[in-house]
């Protein structure tokens, strides 16, 4: 038995591959960095704590961990759902051609279409939303519908000015103008042909690891701690007290999630519909220090990996010195400077490892 559990946990897939993500604040360019600095410390089980796009996750996947992946916001855990703890389903064209297909026998709502005209897409783009979010609404096996809304989420995503829906802004894609952003070739092209390219992607990150991986949807206050491992990436609140509102910057695709209720969850009030805002404690620089405390506390019994930037609040130390009060053995890891989309400073991306 004992050979058998060494043999999975050094499997790694020969083909999977992780898809490219667009998301803010994405770690995927340094989850090779995140891996060197934890590779030597011994755990089988690990909390994705804040999941995002999921590239940590997938890679602790690769690297033989049973991962849980946790995010709080819906359509990441479907992405969760898709990409991590998945172990075998794919999509196939023919069901991606059914997806495209009107029903005759379904009658479609037009909530998109009425509801966001002249906001992110075009009029006949929200027609296609309205249809095709419907048809994976019905779908029945959960895999087969978590690579849809994948590729749904990504096709939304690619063809939005910044990645974002943060702004009322259609109009920056169809004005005739020289830009300095954006490719305007991607956001022109045709729906139905980016979700069939991020399909193929999602298909060809699907392998099994030999363990049982799971998605979960929860705050991470409720996640009960029994892994042997954390990584934490918290929403970043840097120095000058800006935080970063995941929710606010992607609502559009929680809407499609819950397309049902969208319409009693909106802030009309706002020019690009967002979803009324939920109280954060990591975007508040009067709750965040607690925040980290109880969030240390909780998991105080796991080895603890946080992802964080040299000019972020809490600072550093302030974090460290929790980490110490509470036993722990911390080391620092600095990967270089960097600069992050939408923002003017740049910062160090730093990993503190606690064990």
């Amino acid at each position: 038995m004992a050979s058998q559990l060494s043999l999975f946990t050094e499997y790694i897939p020969l083909v999977a591959k992780f898809p490219k993500t667009r998301y803010q604040g994405s770690k995927q360019k340094f989850v090779d960095w995140i891996w060197d600095c934890v590779k030597d410390i011994p755990f089988h089980s690990a909390l994705d704590a804040f999941g995002g796009t999921g590239s940590v996750s997938f890679r602790l996947k690769e690297e033989g961990k049973q991962v849980t992946y946790n995010d709080i916001l819906p359509f990441n855990y479907i992405i969760g759902k898709a990409l991590i703890e998945n172990k075998e389903i794919c999509l196939t064209d023919c069901e991606i051609n059914t997806l495209f297909s009107r029903n005759s026998a379904v009658e479609y709502p037009d909530f998109i279409e009425r509801t966001f005209k002249d906001i992110y897409f075009t009029d006949e783009e929200n027609r296609w939303l309205d249809v095709v979010s419907t048809n994976i609404r019905s779908m029945n096996n959960p895999y087969k519908q978590a690579i849809a809304y994948f590729a749904l989420f990504q096709s939304c995503i690619i063809k939005r000015p910044y990645n974002l829906f943060h702004r009322k802004n259609l109009y920056v894609r169809l004005q005739d103008v020289e830009r300095s952003f954006g490719n305007k070739k991607t956001w022109d092209t045709p729906f139905d042909v980016h979700f069939r390219k991020f399909v193929e992607e999602a298909n060809n990150a699907v392998f099994d690891n030999g363990k049982v991986c799971r998605s979960i949807n929860q705050n991470i206050f409720d996640v009960e701690p029994h892994y042997d491992f954390v990584y934490i990436d918290t929403p970043y609140l840097n120095d000058s007290g800006v935080g970063v509102d995941y929710a606010d910057f992607y609502h559009f695709l929680n809407g499609l999630v819950d397309y049902d209720n969208w319409a009693t969850r909106i802030d009309y009030d706002s020019k690009h519909l967002r979803l009324f805002r939920q109280q954060n404690v990591w975007n508040n620089s009067n709750t965040i220090h607690l925040a980290f405390e109880r969030l240390f506390v909780q998991f105080q019994n796991s080895t603890l990996a946080i992802s964080y930037r040299s000019n972020g609040i809490p600072t550093i130390e302030e974090l460290v010195g929790i980490l110490e009060r509470l036993g722990k053995n911390v080391r620092i890891y600095q990967s270089g400077c960097i600069k992050y989309v939408l923002s003017t400073k740049r910062s160090n991306e730093v990993l503190i490892v606690a064990r």
